[in-house]
C-alpha cells in the first residue's frame, strides 16, 4: 500500500494524540487558564511538533515535596513564625512607627513562606558588576569556615576562572566550599572547570541535571537564584550571575546594569536555610544542622524578609508580595525589570495604582536578550502607557535589575523578574526590605539611571511599524508559556 493510502490513518492518529494531550492539559494538569489556551493553540497549529514541545516545555512539575530538611526544625523556624504571626495579630510586634502600615506585608510573607522578619541587618547596594565581584571575592578570601554559592549562570571565562581560583584556594586551606549551579543556565560550563574545582576539594552540584546529554526534560523549571553565604556572617543576593558579560565586557550588551545586595545580619541565617534546602535537593551529600552555619552577627537596623517562590509552591509568594506592595503605595512605585510580562493580577494592580493617582514609573532595557520576551514586554508596556504610567528605556547597556520601590519606604531586590516564568516556573528568591534609608538609596540609583534613559511616551509608542505590532501580537499570544 502507498503512503497516500495510509495518510488518513496518520492524520487520525495525530488528531487522536492531540485530543488525549489536550484532555490531559485541561483536566489533569489543571494549568493556569491562559497557559492552557496557549498550549492548546500550539497543539492546534503545530500538532506533531507541538506534542514534543509540550513534553519538554509544558509538563507540570511533580507535586512531591522537593525541598526537605528535617533539621530545619532545630532552628525553631516554625516556633519563630508562629510567634511573629501572633505578635502581628495582637499589634504588639516591635516595628518602627514609620513602617507599621506594612505589617500586613510582613504577615503575608510569614504565613505563606515562613519568611521570618529580621530587623538587625546592614545592607550595601551594588549596581556595578566589577564592584560586586571585587567585594564578593574579597569576602571569600577572608572565609575561615565555609563558603556556600548558588548561581543560575556560571561561565568558564575570566570572571568564572577568578571565582574558581578563589574557591580552590580556600578549599585547599581547609574551608568547606559548596557550589551549586543550574544545569541549564550553566550548560556552557566546561567539564574541566568542574573537574578542577572538585580535584581541589570544592563540592559542586547541578540543579535538575540532564538525564540525556543536551536534553533536559525539566527545561522550564530552573534554579534562577543567586546567593552567596560566607561563614554565616555575610550574604549576597541579587541579579548578577558569574560571567564576563556581567562586568560589562559583552560587545552585544555593553554595560551591564544590575542590582545586588551585600548583607550582614540576622537575615543571613534565612539565606543560609534557602541554600541548604536547594543543596540537599541537588546533592546526595546532605548538609546536616550545625551551629556554625547559623552564627550570624546582628548588625544595623534594616528590616528584611528573605522570600522564596517556585513551581513547587502552592502560592506565588514573590508575585503576591509585589502586588501587596503596589496596593500599599500612596505616592509612587518605581520598577526596574529586564522583562515585563505581568499576569492579569499584577497588571490590574499597577493599572489601579496609576488610575488612583500613584506615580508609577517603569524602566526596561533597550536591548533584547530574548526577542520574544522583549516584544511581549513592549505589548504589556503599551497598556500601562495608556493607563498613564511613565516608562523609560535604559540606553547605556543592558538593564537586568529586578527592583521595586514604594514611597521611598519599602523595596524588593532579588532574582524574580516581572514575568510569568519568574512567578510560576523558576525557583526564585528576593529580599523584601523595610528601611527608608535603603529604599531611598534605590530611588537615587533609579534617578541616576534616568540620565542614561529615554522616555517612551504614548505618541511614540503608537508610531510603531506594522511589523513591530505583528511581532508584539505573536509574542503576547505565547507570553504565558515564554
Amino acid at each position: 500500500m502507498s503512503l497516500v493510502s495510509f495518510s488518513p490513518y496518520i492524520l487520525g492518529s495525530i488528531i487522536f494524540f492531540n485530543i488525549i494531550l489536550a484532555f490531559a492539559i485541561v483536566f489533569l494538569e489543571r494549568k493556569n487558564a491562559t497557559s492552557t489556551w496557549a498550549w492548546l493553540m500550539v497543539l492546534l497549529f503545530i500538532p506533531v511538533l507541538g506534542f514534543f514541545l509540550y513534553l519538554v516545555f509544558g509538563r507540570k512539575l511533580s507535586n512531591k515535596k522537593l525541598f526537605i530538611w528535617d533539621n530545619k526544625s532545630k532552628l525553631g523556624v516554625k516556633n519563630a513564625v508562629e510567634n511573629q504571626l501572633q505578635l502581628l495579630k495582637e499589634d504588639s510586634f516591635p516595628i518602627p512607627e514609620n513602617l507599621r502600615q506594612y505589617k500586613d506585608l510582613f504577615y503575608l510573607h510569614l504565613r505563606n513562606d515562613d519568611a521570618i522578619l529580621t530587623q538587625a541587618n546592614d545592607v550595601k547596594i551594588f549596581t556595578d558588576g566589577k564592584r560586586k565581584f571585587d567585594a564578593l571575592i574579597a569576602d571569600m578570601e577572608k572565609a575561615t569556615d565555609h563558603i556556600h554559592l548558588v548561581y543560575y549562570i556560571v561561565r568558564s571565562d575570566h570572571l568564572g576562572q577568578r571565582v574558581a581560583e578563589t574557591l580552590k584556594k580556600k578549599a585547599r586551606e581547609g574551608v568547606q566550599v559548596r557550589f551549586l549551579v543550574d544545569d541549564l543556565g550553566s550548560r556552557r560550563l566546561r567539564h574541566r572547570y568542574i573537574r578542577d574545582l572538585r580535584d581541589a576539594g570544592v563540592e559542586v552540584e547541578s540543579f535538575f541535571p540532564s538525564l540525556i546529554p543536551k536534553v533536559n526534560f525539566k527545561i522550564n523549571y530552573r534554579n534562577h537564584r543567586k546567593l552567596a553565604i560566607i561563614d554565616a556572617k555575610i550574604g549576597y543576593i541579587g541579579g548578577f550571575n558569574i560571567g564576563d558579560e556581567y562586568l560589562g565586557k559583552s560587545i552585544k550588551f555593553g554595560y551591564w546594569r544590575d542590582t545586588h545586595l551585600r548583607v550582614i545580619g540576622d537575615s543571613v541565617r534565612n539565606m543560609q536555610t534557602r541554600f541548604i534546602l536547594d543543596w540537599n535537593q541537588a546533592s546526595s551529600h546532605d548538609i546536616l544542622y550545625e551551629d556554625r552555619y547559623y552564627e550570624s552577627t546582628p548588625k544595623g537596623n534594616v528590616g528584611m524578609q528573605i522570600v522564596s517562590s517556585g513551581p513547587d509552591s502552592e502560592w506565588e509568594q514573590i508575585k503576591n508580595g509585589y502586588i501587596k506592595m503596589i496596593m500599599e503605595a500612596e505616592e509612587y512605585v518605581y520598577i526596574q525589570t529586564p522583562y515585563f510580562i505581568p499576569d492579569d493580577s499584577l497588571a490590574d494592580a499597577l493599572r489601579i495604582a496609576v488610575l488612583s493617582g500613584v506615580d508609577v514609573r517603569i524602566m526596561i532595557p533597550s536591548k533584547p536578550d530574548h526577542p520574544f520576551v522583549y516584544w511581549a514586554t513592549y505589548s504589556y508596556i503599551g497598556e500601562l502607557l495608556r493607563a498613564g504610567a511613565t516608562v523609560y528605556i535604559y540606553q547605556r547597556g543592558f538593564l537586568h535589575a529586578k527592583m521595586l520601590v514604594v514611597d521611598g519606604k519599602i523595596a524588593s531586590v532579588g532574582t524574580a523578574n516581572i514575568d510569568v516564568r519568574s512567578f510560576r516556573l523558576n525557583f526564585e528568591v528576593n529580599a523584601f526590605l523595610y528601611s527608608e534609608k535603603i529604599a531611598q538609596q534605590l530611588v537615587n540609583e533609579f534617578h541616576k539611571d534616568l540620565m542614561f534613559s529615554t522616555q517612551l511616551t504614548l505618541p511614540l509608542y503608537k508610531e510603531r511599524t506594522i511589523w513591530i505590532r505583528f511581532k508584539e501580537s505573536i509574542a503576547r499570544l505565547i507570553s504565558p508559556i515564554l
